[in-house]
């Protein structure tokens, strides 16, 4: 049978674009159906504008540096306008870039929604039918919505709202205080907002070691956000001028928060009911696509990656597993899946936390055998320097074999030097590999090997 491509990738986001160029690298006739910009949400409206955004939240925030040096500062015209726009150019610079980059390979970008017309067919929205040997399914999320907390994008926010705001309010509740909503805190409190952050969990940032988290929740509360963990929204009340939330702690209590606007970031739902996935015998599983090795569905020829299948829903995860499904269209050799605890986590407010692998709630909660070695930030001697010196290496290693099994560093740059560790856990390195390896000095990568050498029992500057 002819078909008129190798593959179709339906979305254009990190997983979608990623595929469609490995494809091509790979000989194969590609296309990407896209109904909005290329770079998906991860371009447009997530990671790249939200890191524009807190750029210049850490940079507003370092005003009173300058104020040290006897330098005076006037923000009487500050107008978070100009922040605003700044984080669209970065943006559309970017997806731009993404076009570019499909042009460049020679892939055919058809704007439009597609969905599945059989086991090898797509139709768009305009009726066209197109045929490929294979088809990859990356529709991505949205933010999830809470009955009674449904998003108005005018008071009642998604994230998508949030990043969107060209005028900041007084204050603000955020519901949900994981990566997203810690993020949105740091960014909007730099900027003089009153938060309140609120979490449902018994802590911030569930996900991640608790011994890191803490650092971010005294960081957080010395800057005057509000935090209510363990902590239910039971209500919202809209009224003229404020919204009134009933909140419900641990111990039953209620109690009402004011606030001007309010930002739901308790996770996203899989964009999967629109495909028409039954006319190829795809069932999903609470909205996910599932999937068995190498990310093909139940239909030998479909595949699905990124945030519409049960996986970490972040954008580096759906592009390698879209790496993962081409080369393996393609014939190549390739992991099945990805190493769920080779996955690099990153939560980007100030200080910073990166992790990969095991945290101790979860190594006890699956009875793995751990030690552990902490090395303090303030031991390395740029932190000092650069006056951020709270913060922490923490490495989680097998007591019998030194193999490292999970790391979070949390403080300056902490969502890039965690990645030296999980080199070294790739690469099969032992902590003493990184113990005995020269670090420069002075640099914020000396934790790093100062806690290797902890768990060597060596440790220098501790």
């Amino acid at each position: 049978m002819n078909y008129d491509f190798d593959l179709i990738v339906i979305g254009a986001g990190p997983g979608g674009y990623v595929s469609a160029i490995r494809a091509s690298q790979l000989g194969l006739k590609a296309a990407v159906v896209e109904k909005d910009k290329p770079g998906g949400v991860c371009l447009n409206v997530g990671c790249i504008p939200s890191k524009s955004l807190i750029h210049n939240a850490d940079v507003f925030r370092h005003i009173s540096d300058l104020q040290d040096m006897g330098i005076k500062v006037d923000k009487s015209e500050f107008n978070y306008r100009k922040v605003f726009k700044k984080s669209r150019k970065a943006a559309d610079t970017l997806s731009k870039g993404v076009n570019f980059l499909l042009k460049k390979n020679n892939i055919e970008l058809i704007q439009g929604e597609a969905r599945i017309a059989g086991g090898n067919s797509i139709v768009l929205n305009d009726g066209k039918i197109l045929s490929a040997k294979n088809i990859i399914i990356a529709t991505g999320s949205r933010p999830r919505i809470i009955p009674g907390f449904e998003f108005d994008e005018q008071r009642v926010l998604s994230s998508t709202g949030a990043l969107m705001l060209e005028e900041l309010p007084k204050s603000m509740m955020i519901l949900g205080a994981g990566a997203i909503g810690v993020e949105f805190a740091h960014v909007f409190s730099s900027f003089g907002v009153e938060i309140h952050l609120v979490e449902m969990m018994d802590r911030i940032l569930p996900l991640e070691d608790e011994e890191t988290v803490e650092v971010i929740n005294r960081s957080f509360r010395k800057r005057g956000i509000k935090i209510y963990t363990a902590t239910k929204a039971l209500s919202l009340e809209k009224a003229p001028e404020e919204l009134h939330i009933v909140l419900e702690g641990k111990d039953g209590e209620k109690k009402i928060v004011s606030v001007e606007k309010m930002l739901v970031a308790v996770g996203r739902a899989p964009n999967s009911e629109n495909l028409d996935l039954e006319k190829a015998g795809i069932k999903t599983e609470r909205g996910f696509i599932p999937t068995g090795d190498y990310y093909v569905t139940s239909s030998p020829c479909i595949y699905a990656i990124g945030d519409v299948i049960n996986t970490p829903l972040l954008a580096h995860v759906a592009s390698k597993e879209g790496e993962i499904a081409v080369e393996h269209i393609a014939g190549h050799e390739t992991p099945k899946r990805i190493d769920p605890n080779s996955i690099p986590g990153a939560v980007y407010c100030e200080p910073q936390i990166g992790s990969f692998g095991y945290t101790e709630w979860k190594a006890k909660q699956e009875g793995i055998e751990y030690a552990k070695a902490v090395f303090p930030y303030r031991g390395a001697g740029k932190s000092v320097a650069i006056e951020q010196p709270d913060g922490m290496a923490k490495v989680l290693y097998n007591p019998k074999t030194k193999e490292i099994i999970g790391a979070s560093v949390v403080g300056a740059e902490a969502t890039e030097l965690v990645h030296e560790i999980l080199l070294a856990k790739t690469a099969e390195l032992l902590p003493e590999d990184i113990a005995t390896m020269i670090h420069a000095h002075p640099t914020l990568s000396e934790s790093v090997m100062e806690v290797m050498r902890a768990v060597e029992g060596w440790a220098i500057h501790a």
